[in-house]
């Protein structure tokens, strides 16, 4: 099988990635580590720039500050304009896993290529409206796609459940090519126990969840409720 820069991080088939947005940031530290020893693989860190989507959220200067105190990896999502613009400086402030938009760059082949050369994990994210197919040429390029379940800028929305068709087409494709074990599915938006099991029969494995991790008080039942939902959708994939 072939091996991905995820599989070192959980070996029971799934990755959860609590997301940073959602989570107290009067008390950042405090936050992640309650994640980390409730069972947390990986910190979605969500940058946002406040032009490709409303918000704006977190510069590279934090990302180095997170880098000091976590014990998991940084999965950095640039929902920024122009990412080629600031990718080497998160890079450089320690991400770990980067992905950018296909709609907010003109050359996201070169883009990739910059962040492998880096030995950092090589994503692209899709909005909800973006065919899946947009994607297929970098296929042989990528360590993972990060399929948008909700129109990014907030936390908090429901899961748009035509995601679960563009997760089914993704992985008819990565079957035919034989990427399947090579290139990862993440899925972010509106993930808790009632909408991560079509995501993971659909091919999602790794799940980026905000309220349902950092929205409740206690953090080890979320995780627990999260890796039940995941193993039991993984039992009827293999039935």
């Amino acid at each position: 099988m072939s091996q991905t820069p995820f599989d070192e991080l959980s070996s029971e088939g799934y990755v959860l990635a609590p997301s940073l947005l959602s989570a107290d940031l009067l008390n950042v530290q405090t936050e992640i580590r309650s994640v980390e020893e409730a069972g947390a693989h990986l910190h979605h860190i969500d940058v946002m720039d406040g032009h490709f989507v409303p918000q704006l959220t977190f510069g590279s200067a934090m990302v180095a500050a997170l880098k000091k105190v976590v014990q998991r990896p940084l999965d950095v999502h640039l929902m920024v304009s122009h990412p080629e613009v600031v990718l080497d400086d998160y890079i450089a402030a320690g991400a770990d896993f980067v992905s950018f938009h296909l709609e907010a760059t003109c050359h996201s082949h070169r883009l990739l290529q910059r962040i492998k050369e880096q030995g950092v994990g090589a994503g692209v994210a899709l909005n909800p409206a973006t065919p899946v197919q947009m994607v297929f040429p970098l296929l042989d390029e990528l360590d993972y796609v990060l399929l948008m379940s909700v129109n990014p800028g907030w936390g908090g929305q429901n899961f748009l459940p035509l995601t679960i068709g563009k997760c089914q087409h993704l992985l008819q494709e990565l079957r035919c090519r034989g990427l399947e074990n090579r290139v990862l599915i993440e899925v972010d938006g509106g993930i808790h126990p009632g909408t991560l099991p079509a995501m993971m029969q659909a091919g999602a494995r790794v799940f980026v969840a905000g309220s349902a991790v950092y929205g409740k008080k206690d953090r080890k039942k979320a995780l627990q409720d999260l890796s039940a939902a995941c193993r039991e959708s993984s039992d009827q994939v293999g039935k």
